[in-house]
């Protein structure tokens, strides 16, 4: 199966502390030693780890169906794309094992990678955004997650998943000044029994993303959780899918690029970064590679 293969952090349980890094290269070194040394002494056990096109293009490799993050705009407001060659995610029982994890991993990773963006997540009143709303309402059941998430295939690309990661920053003081009769109008559910509104306007958040509602369906396993920072807060989005295309489907018309109609989320938040990763598969307990090295980019 698929999931035997699949980065074991992808499908666990959730902890309740977490933190989101990128990286860049910090130096343009040979590809193949690059990912031999990340493939040999990264540790797999709650962490999680996507390259993106920036990395895999330094060795002129590439990884069918991978893309860098796009960047749009909209009336008011921008889709800013903040591409890096890696992304990992380390979470934790505690903030204490999520210290030690990272420092880990930037001890293995500082050779090659400079660290550009790093930010601390947390689980929010029992699996809500900061807003008060559930999150990943439309989460697949369990059983369906792996082939939601997981690419089939040869060897190196079975068990492998795409991901898009975007950070996106809540006026929460605005949008807590708004009735909830409006806020819940805004989301597209009530707050108080996480029922979806049957006559929510076309804006509502819930039905610009409704998976359902694409052709086909632009389904998705999230692992998305909020941040905090000193007055600052929002959402680190994290969503793990089979193709990117579900997430770029959803945020083209998020922006409102298919019928002129904007998501009404852009009232009270704002993405900050945005990229997308490709998660490679596990063998014999290590980070597999192989597709990469053994097939070139295409011309």
């Amino acid at each position: 199966m698929d999931q035997d293969f699949a980065q074991p952090a992808l499908f666990s349980p959730s902890l309740p502390y977490g933190q989101s890094l990128t990286f860049s290269l910090r130096i343009q070194g040979n590809e193949k030693d690059i990912l031999d040394r990340i493939s040999r002494g990264f540790p797999l056990h709650n962490n999680l780890l996507g390259i993106g096109e920036p990395l895999l293009r330094t060795g002129k490799a590439f990884v069918p169906g991978l893309s860098t993050f796009p960047s749009y705009s909209g009336p008011g407001f921008s889709i800013p794309s903040t591409q890096e060659a890696l992304w990992v995610l380390v979470s934790g029982k505690d903030r204490t094992d999520v210290f030690d994890r990272t420092g880990e991993i930037l001890s293995l990773l500082d050779r090659d990678f400079h660290l550009r963006d790093a930010m601390e997540t947390f689980s929010y009143d029992g699996g809500k955004d900061l807003t008060g709303y559930v999150d990943g309402t439309e989460n697949p059941p369990v059983q369906d997650r792996p082939s939601v998430a997981l690419l089939s295939g040869e060897r190196g690309l079975a068990g492998s998943s795409f991901v898009a990661v975007q950070r996106w920053e809540h006026d929460l003081v605005h949008f807590r000044s708004r009735p909830e009769e409006e806020q819940d109008r805004v989301i597209g559910r009530r707050k108080a029994t996480n029922e979806e509104i049957p006559d929510a306007p076309v804006s509502a958040h819930i039905r610009r993303s409704d998976q359902e509602s694409f052709s086909p369906p632009a389904t998705m396993f999230r692992r998305s959780m909020p941040w905090a920072r000193g007055d600052r807060q929002g959402l680190e989005f994290i969503a793990f899918a089979r193709s990117l295309s579900a997430f770029d489907r959803i945020l083209r018309r998020m922006a409102g690029l298919e019928d002129g109609i904007p998501d009404a989320l852009f009232s009270f938040s704002r993405p900050l970064t945005g990229g997308y990763y490709w998660c490679p598969p596990v063998r014999q307990e290590r980070l597999d590679f192989s597709w990469v090295d053994r097939n070139p980019a295409r011309t």
